[in-house]
C-alpha cells in the first residue's frame, strides 16, 4: 500500500492541505474562522456534523464507531452523485483525512476497518498526491460493495489508477487478479452508463479486450466498435490487430456482417472473409458482401461452403469479378447526362486564353498530339465512344487509323493502348475493338494493343482469363517493346491476383542475362503488382537476385528504381516482421541502390498504416544534406506520404512537415515533395495544398515545376475542380514555349476531368476505413517513375502513365434492388462528420442536399437514405447498395 505521510498538527491535513490546494495561509485557525463566517446555515450543520462524527470514529466504543460511519458514508453518497464542484462533505473532511488514515492504519482487522477503508477511498479522490494511488489502495482493501454507488467521477479516477497501477505490476511481474477482480466491475458500469470509449481505454491500459465481449450489447455494440476501429490507426503494432480482431467477433456476434466483412478485409484475413459468408445464410446480404470485396479489388474465390447453390455461387461469383462495374458506371453516365464523347480541345479551352499561346505553331507536333492521346483517354475512360480511337473508319478519309499513325514510334503504343481505357471494364467489346491492332505489324501498335488489353481488364476477372490468353504468348516476343506491353498488360490485368501461372512465366524474365534491363524492370514490376501485400518469398527471392546482378551502369539507370518498388509491393501495408528479412538481404546490395531499396521496403511496408515513428525515421532521412548522386531520398518523401495518408489528423501534420522539408531540403527533396502532397490528397482538393503547388509550379527548377503540375493534376483527380481546371490552363500559355512542361500541364488536365468527373483515383473507400492495395500500388508506381520524369515519363516509357487505372473507381453511389437493377431513391449528400465516441444519436453528415440515386460523392462526403421505404443492406452507402423494400413501411 501507498506509504501513509506523517499525519501532521491541528486536524491532520494541513500540510498536506497547502501541498495539493496552494493554500498559503500559515495558520490553519485563522482561515477556519474566516470560513465560518461564510457558511450558510446548512452548510455550517453539515460541517459541524462531520467533525462530531470523526471524533466518534476516535470513540473506543465499536458501536458508536460503527454509527458514525454508516453517518459519514450516507452524506458522501447524497453528495457524489453530482460532480460539478469538489462535494461539501468532501470539502468538510479535509482536514481530518490524515487522523481518519492514522487511525485505519492503528485499527484491528474488523468489518469496520473496511468500511473506514471505503470512506477514505472516496476522500482519497480528492485529496491523495499525484501518483500514489491511494484511492485505489484503500478501495483494495476495503468492503468492496457496488461501484456505481459513489459516483462517476471515483469510477474514472479509479480506472486511471489501475492503469498506472497495472503497468508498475507488469514491470515488478507481481499479481494483478485483486486489479482485475475491479476492472471487471467498472467495465461493467461503464457499458451500462453509455461510456463505452472509456471501457475500451480502460481494458486497452490492462491488455484485457476480451473482456468487452462479454459487456456489449445491442444497444451499445455499434458505438463500441466505432470506438475500436477508429482508434486502432493509433495504436502500435500489434496491438491495432487484436482491437479489430475484437471489434470483428462484437461484429459477428450481433450478426452486423457488413462492419464484420469490413472489419475483416481491412486485416486481410481470408479465413474471417469466409466465416462472414458462411455465418450469414440470406443470398441478398450475400450479394451485398460481393460487392464490397469487388469494390476493395482483391481476387477472392466463393467455394461451396460460403455458397452452396452452383448457379447461386456463379451469379455472385460474378459480382465479385467487377463484371457489373461497366454497366453500373455507364448508367450513373446517362443520369448525369455525360454520355457525349468529349476531344482534348474541349479540355484545354485554349479559346478562354489570351491570343499568346493558341497563335503559336498550329502543326501537329509529336509531343502534342501523344498529349492529347492520354487526355483523350482518361477523359472519356469507360464511356466506350470517343472523338479520336473509336470513330467508325471512313473508307475514303480512314479518321480511326489516322489518328494512331499521328504519333510516333513509341507514341503509338500510349495511342493503341488508350482505346483499352476508353472501352475500360466492358471486356467483350474492348477486345473486339483492340482486336484489329493484333494483325498491325508495326510493333509499337502491337505492344499498345497488349497493354490496351491489359487496362481494358483491369480489376475485371474472369473465368476463362482472355488477357492471359491474348498476352500469354507475346512474354517472350524478340521485339522488347512488344515484351514490355504483354508485361505490363498482365501486371495491370491481374494485380492483386496472386496468379501462380503468371509467376512461372514472368519469373524467368528476371533472371534472364540475355533479356534488357527495361523489360526486366517492367517483369519486376508486374510480379510487384500481381503479388500485391502477399510477402510472397519465391517472387521476393527472384527480384533479389535480379537486383544484385545488376552491372554498376545498369543500377545508375532510371528503370532500375522499378525493381525495388516491385520488391517493395509484396510487403505492402504489411508492416515490419514480414519485411524484415528482405530488409536484412537489401543491405548487401550495391550502395547506389542500398539505400533506395531501403527506403522503399520501408514506405511501402508501413503505407496506409499511420505509424508515427516510421514517419519520423523518414523525416530523419529527407533531413541528411548529401552529395547529388543520391536518389534514395525521392521514396522517403513519398514514404511520408504513404504512412500519413491513413488518418485526418497525420496527413495534415504530414502536410505541414513536407512544408518544412521543401523550405529545408536539397533539390533532390523538393523534386519529389509536390508528389507525396498529391498523394496525400489525391481526388481531394485542399486548398492550402492548391496553394503549395500553384506555387511551386512556376519554381525555377523545371523538375520541381514538373512534378508540382502532375500533381495539381491528381488532387484533382476526377473533380472538374474549377480552380484548379484554371490553375492549369494559365500553366499552359505560361509554358506554351517548353515543351515538357506543356505535355505535364496536359496530362494534368486529363487528370481532373477525368472520366468526366466521374471517377476517383483515391485508394480508401468505405468511408475511408479500407484501403485497396491495387489501387495504392498503382498511384506509387507512377509517383515512383515521376521521380525521374525526364527519363521514364518524358522519354519513352510514358506509357507508365496507364498504371494508374488501377486507382480508378467510379465515386457513386448506386442503389439496385433485388434482381440488380438500378432503382431511382432519394438520397442525402452531405459532409461526413465524425460522431466516434460522441454521446447520444448524432447527425452523421451535415450541410447536405438531396438527389436521387445514382449519385456523385465527392471526397469527404456521405450519403444517407432519405426514405425509409427501403431497407439498405450495408451501412456504408458507397458504390453499389442493395435496397430491400421495409417490410412495415406505410405510405403517408
Amino acid at each position: 500500500m501507498a506509504p501513509v505521510p506523517d499525519p501532521n498538527n491541528v486536524g491532520g491535513g494541513a500540510k498536506r492541505d497547502e501541498a495539493t490546494t496552494k493554500v498559503a495561509s500559515k495558520d490553519p485557525k485563522k482561515k477556519d474562522d474566516k470560513k465560518e463566517d461564510d457558511l450558510s446555515e446548512e452548510d455550517l450543520e453539515l460541517k459541524q456534523n462531520l467533525e462530531l462524527y470523526v471524533e466518534r470514529v476516535q470513540d473506543p466504543n465499536p458501536e458508536l464507531q460503527k454509527a458514525a460511519l454508516e453517518s459519514m458514508r450516507q452524506e458522501i453518497r447524497a453528495s457524489t452523485s453530482s460532480m460539478t464542484s469538489v462535494p461539501k462533505p468532501l470539502k468538510f473532511l479535509r482536514p481530518h483525512y490524515g487522523t481518519l488514515k492514522e487511525l485505519h492504519k492503528n485499527m484491528a482487522d474488523s468489518d469496520l476497518k473496511k468500511l473506514l477503508a471505503d470512506i477514505l477511498s472516496v476522500l482519497a479522490l480528492t485529496m491523495s498526491a499525484e501518483g500514489e494511488r491511494e484511492s485505489l489502495g484503500y478501495r483494495l482493501t476495503g468492503s468492496g460493495g457496488d461501484i456505481g454507488s459513489w459516483g462517476h467521477e471515483y469510477v474514472r479516477n479509479l480506472a486511471g489508477e489501475i492503469a498506472e497501477e497495472y503497468t508498475m505490476r507488469q514491470s515488478e511481474e507481481a499479481s494483478v487478479e485483486d486489479l482485475m477482480d475491479l476492472v471487471k466491475q467498472i467495465v461493467a458500469f461503464h457499458m451500462k452508463h453509455n461510456a463505452e470509449t472509456e471501457a475500451v481505454d480502460l481494458l486497452m491500459d490492462v491488455e484485457d479486450l476480451d473482456l468487452l465481449l462479454a459487456h456489449v450489447d445491442r444497444t451499445n455494440f455499434r458505438r463500441t466498435c466505432n470506438y475500436l476501429t477508429s482508434s486502432a490507426k493509433f495504436l502500435p503494432g500489434p496491438d491495432d490487430m487484436l482491437v479489430l480482431d475484437i471489434a470483428y467477433m462484437i461484429y459477428m456476434k450481433f450478426e452486423e456482417y457488413p462492419n464484420a466483412l469490413q472489419v475483416a478485409l481491412f486485416l486481410d484475413n481470408m479465413q474471417y472473409v469466409k466465416q462472414v459468408f458462411t455465418s450469414c445464410s440470406d443470398l441478398l446480404r450475400k450479394k451485398q458482401f460481393c460487392y464490397m470485396i469487388s469494390r476493395h479489388g482483391i481476387t477472392v474465390e466463393l467455394d461451396s461452403e460460403m455458397v452452396a447453390d452452383k448457379d447461386d455461387r456463379d451469379m455472385l461469383q460474378d459480382i465479385v469479378n467487377n463484371t457489373k462495374l461497366s454497366e453500373g458506371y455507364l448508367t450513373l453516365a446517362r443520369d448525369i447526362e455525360v454520355m457525349e464523347a468529349k476531344t482534348p480541345e474541349d479540355i484545354y479551352k485554349a479559346h478562354l486564353l489570351d491570343g499568346r499561346a493558341s497563335s503559336g505553331p498550329s502543326v501537329d507536333s509529336a509531343r502534342q498530339n501523344l498529349a492529347a492521346t492520354f487526355v483523350n483517354a482518361f477523359v472519356n475512360a469507360g464511356f466506350g465512344q470517343d472523338k479520336l480511337m473509336t470513330v467508325p473508319s471512313d473508307a475514303a478519309s480512314g479518321t480511326a487509323g489516322n489518328w494512331l499513325f499521328k504519333n510516333k514510334e513509341h507514341g503509338k503504343t500510349s495511342a493503341a493502348a488508350s482505346l483499352g481505357m476508353i472501352l475500360l471494364w466492358d471486356v467483350d467489346a474492348g477486345l473486339t475493338q483492340l482486336d484489329k491492332y493484333f494483325h498491325s505489324t508495326d510493333n509499337p501498335v502491337l505492344a499498345g494493343a497488349l497493354l490496351g488489353v491489359g487496362i481494358n481488364n483491369c480489376g475485371i476477372k474472369s473465368d476463362c482469363d482472355p488477357a492471359l490468353a491474348l498476352l500469354g504468348e507475346y512474354i517472350d516476343n524478340e521485339d522488347s517493346s512488344v515484351r514490355i506491353g504483354a508485361i505490363m498488360g498482365l501486371g495491370i490485368a491481374y494485380a492483386g491476383s496472386q496468379n501462380d501461372q503468371l509467376r512461372s512465366s514472368l519469373s524467368p524474365i528476371l533472371n534472364d542475362a540475355k533479356a534488357p534491363l527495361d523489360v526486366i524492370a517492367f517483369a519486376a514490376l508486374s510480379l510487384g503488382m500481381i503479388y500485391v501485400g502477399s510477402c510472397n518469398e519465391e517472387v521476393a527471392q527472384s527480384i533479389i537476385f535480379a537486383l544484385m546482378d545488376r552491372s554498376e551502369a545498369q543500377l545508375g539507370d532510371a528503370l532500375t528504381r522499378f525493381l525495388p518498388l516491385g520488391l517493395g509491393l509484396l510487403y505492402l501495408g504489411k508492416q515490419q516482421e514480414s519485411v524484415e528479412a528482405t530488409a536484412e538481404v537489401s543491405k548487401t546490395f550495391n550502395e547506389k541502390i542500398r539505400k533506395y531499396c531501403d527506403m522503399t521496403l520501408l514506405s511501402c511496408a508501413y503505407a496506409g498504416t499511420g505509424n508515427v515513428l516510421k514517419v519520423q525515421d523518414l523525416l530523419a532521412q529527407c533531413g541528411e544534406h548529401l552529395e547529388k548522386g543520391d536518389i534514395h531520398q525521392g521514396p522517403a518523401v513519398l514514404g511520408i506520404a504513404m504512412v500519413a495518408m491513413s488518418e485526418e489528423l497525420g496527413l495534415d501534420m504530414a502536410i505541414r512537415s513536407l512544408e518544412r522539408v521543401l523550405q529545408y531540403g536539397e533539390q533532390n527533396i523538393r523534386r519529389a515533395v509536390p508528389l507525396a502532397l498529391g498523394l496525400l490528397c489525391i481526388s481531394n482538393p485542399k486548398v492550402n495544398v492548391m496553394d503549395t503547388l500553384s506555387r511551386l509550379s512556376h519554381d525555377t527548377d523545371s523538375e520541381v515545376a514538373m512534378a508540382a503540375i502532375i500533381s495539381l493534376g491528381l488532387i484533382g483527380a476526377g473533380t472538374n475542380n474549377a480552380r484548379i481546371a484554371g490553375m492549369l490552363r494559365n500553366l499552359s500559355s505560361y509554358y506554351y514555349k517548353d515543351a515538357s512542361l506543356l505535355f505535364c500541364v496536359r496530362i494534368a488536365q486529363g487528370f481532373v476531368h477525368m472520366g468526366k468527373g466521374l471517377l476517383t483515383l483515391s485508394p480508401f473507400h468505405s468511408e475511408r476505413l479500407l484501403l485497396s492495395p491495387t489501387a495504392l500500388a498503382g498511384i506509387v508506381t507512377l509517383l515512383h517513375a515521376c521521380l525521374d520524369m525526364k527519363s521514364i515519363i518524358l522519354g519513352k516509357y510514358h506509357y507508365v502513365l496507364y498504371f494508374i487505372v488501377l486507382a480508378m473507381q467510379p465515386r457513386m453511389m448506386l442503389t439496385v434492388d433485388e434482381n440488380l437493377k438500378p432503382i431511382s431513391v432519394p438520397v442525402r449528400v452531405g459532409q461526413a462528420v465524425d460522431v466516434v465516441g460522441q454521446a447520444g444519436r448524432p447527425k452523421t453528415i451535415t450541410g447536405f442536399q438531396t438527389h436521387s440515386t445514382p449519385v456523385l460523392l465527392a471526397a469527404g462526403e456521405r450519403a444517407e437514405l432519405a426514405t425509409d421505404k427501403y431497407i439498405p443492406l450495408s451501412p456504408i452507402l458507397e458504390g453499389f447498395i442493395i435496397l430491400k423494400e421495409n417490410p412495415d413501411y406505410r405510405e403517408e
